[in-house]
């Protein structure tokens, strides 16, 4: 588990109330694993690290009406695809040195 300096943290309220979403959307995503929220004196936050991704859901969910699988879903695709391509690119470069 990594640890979680206070600055880096945004209150799901806050967000929420700023990206017009439910918070019950954050929660969703919260259970099935794809975010983490940490609970600080009864108020939960999320990592500013987890923004980017974050957002990618919200985008998903509310402009292209993609349930929570659906997302659950294509962002494993994604991390494969990522996965893939840089097994691509190391087995290039372990080519080249026998070249």
């Amino acid at each position: 588990m990594r640890t979680i300096q206070a600055d880096n943290l945004i209150a799901v309220d806050v967000f929420c109330a700023n990206h017009n979403v439910e918070i019950s959307f954050i929660s969703s995503l919260q259970q099935i694993g794809m975010i983490e929220i940490t609970t600080v004196e009864k108020t939960e936050f999320i990592d500013a690290d987890q923004l980017r991704e974050l957002e990618r859901f919200i985008r998903l969910y509310y402009e292209m009406d993609i349930n929570l699988e659906g997302i659950e879903t294509i962002t494993h695709l994604l991390q494969r695809i990522s996965s893939l391509q840089n097994e691509i690119i190391a087995l290039q470069n372990k080519l080249r040195l026998y070249e």
